[in-house]
């Protein structure tokens, strides 16, 4: 080979690998990090839990007289409520359990007088006296407390009473969006049994997986009176009961499969706020929880170097705390570069088209530590809203959802429905 030609070809060669080295020297070096999304949400059972009472003083309910009050229910969620059957020792009004019936199979509402589903019961805690007015005040305690049982036409100790849908009168008015207005009305006036009603409580169980999450709120027939029902029952005082429902009561809600997206670029890939839902797949993430087609749509993006859909393994979706349980954790191993960005999606599981999602310009995909402080909820815009966790038409609680066009805002806390915990109490995610 000619000389000067090999010399040539080795310079050549030697040139390329210096500019080879040079540019890989200004390639910023990639990192392995990971990322975990936890719901440490601390979840109640009950959705809505309030008291009724009459108008006068004391506030009772007197014979002719009615009382109101107004919920929010979805598909198979039930109504249940407890009141002294005031002239007697320890009786008390309340629904079969689980519940008033709020809606047919169909899923439409139930409305019209519901009575027939109201029984009268004993406490089991006081000796029967014949009911009246004349009834002693607390009366004389069982020797052995009973358990509650249900006072069908006579009692332990042969006291007549007639049934409880001839005594009181309950109604429901259904008011659109999932909202109900119920009305007891004391109908005993004139009869054997005319007796006064005491305040009363009354609560809405969540509902998960098509079972009530907590069936038997107020009382369990055949087993022993608890948690201030006594207090009804007795004197009608429905302080200490509220107490208890009211601590049971607040927020349940699972998170869905979770979008992480790595991206390069200046704005978040899917979504702003002030904008309508791009039609991208954000709409099916925000009201079914369904992140797949929105992932699809971001693979193909300018820009977008990864997008992962993190399941819980056990559940799918990420469950909250139960009863003390760990809620669910995703976690993944990212690969990223200076200049690269994080941005999470995941829905509010038990409302309308509500989304947790990075906040502001997302995260920078090289910082360590809890980002959860971070985290925003956010209004879809693309379903009508109703009481997160008791709206007829919320998807995961077999409902459809009411389509509506607004802008993407994030969700106000309070908002028209409720009081949220701080987000960082719901949603928890951590780069290390």
């Amino acid at each position: 080979m000619n000389y000067n030609l090999l010399k040539t070809c080795t310079l050549f060669i030697s040139a390329l690998s210096l500019a080879a080295c040079k540019k890989d020297d200004d390639m910023p070096p990639a990192q392995s990090t990971t990322i975990t999304v936890e719901n440490v949400l601390d979840s109640k059972p009950l959705v809505e839990t309030g008291t009724f009472q009459g108008t006068g003083t004391p506030p009772v309910i007197l014979p002719g007289q009615s009382t109101s009050f107004t919920f929010s229910a979805a598909k198979n969620q039930r109504l249940t409520f407890a009141t002294m059957y005031g002239w007697s020792n320890d009786l008390f009004f309340a629904p079969d359990n689980p519940g008033i019936k709020l809606y047919n199979d169909d899923g439409s509402p139930i409305t019209g007088d519901v009575s027939a589903q109201i029984k009268l019961w004993d406490n089991g805690t006081r000796v029967n006296q014949a009911p009246g007015s004349a009834v002693t005040h607390p009366g004389v305690m069982e020797k052995t407390p009973l358990n509650i049982k249900e006072v069908n036409g006579t009692d332990d100790y042969g006291n007549s009473y007639l049934a409880a849908s001839k005594l009181m009168q309950v109604s429901l008015t259904y008011n659109g969006n999932s909202m109900f207005t119920v009305t007891i009305t004391n109908k005993s006036g004139g009869t054997a049994n005319e007796t006064p009603f005491s305040p009363g409580v009354w609560t809405i169980s969540y509902v998960a997986g098509g079972n009530q999450l907590l069936p038997e709120a107020i009382y369990s027939n055949g087993k022993p009176s608890a948690n201030g029902l006594t207090n009804i029952a007795e004197m009608g005082d429905n302080a200490v009961l509220n107490t208890y429902l009211m601590g049971k009561t607040g927020i349940f809600t699972p998170l869905s499969p979770v979008l992480v997206v790595v991206y390069n670029g200046q704005q978040n890939p899917f979504f702003m706020t002030g904008e309508n839902d791009r039609g991208e797949g954000l709409k099916d993430l925000a009201q079914k929880g369904n992140a797949d087609i929105l992932a699809t749509a971001l693979k193909s993006k300018q820009g977008v170097k990864a997008v992962y859909v993190l399941k819980d393994a056990a559940n799918t979706v990420l469950l909250p705390r139960i009863n003390g349980a760990n809620g669910g954790k995703v976690s993944q191993m990212l690969s990223v570069v200076k200049g690269d960005r994080i941005a999470i999606a995941t829905m509010y599981g038990f409302s309308n088209d509500w989304f947790f999602a990075t906040s502001g310009n997302d995260w920078d995909a090289t910082q360590k530590g809890d980002l959860s402080t971070t985290i925003g909820l956010y209004d879809d815009g693309t379903a009508v809203n109703q009481f997160p966790g008791a709206g007829i038409t919320q998807f995961n609680l077999a409902g459809t959802p009411l389509t509506e066009s607004k802008t993407i805002q994030a969700v106000p806390n309070p908002n028209g429905f409720t009081t949220l915990p701080a987000i960082n109490n719901i949603i928890k995610v951590s780069i290390q």
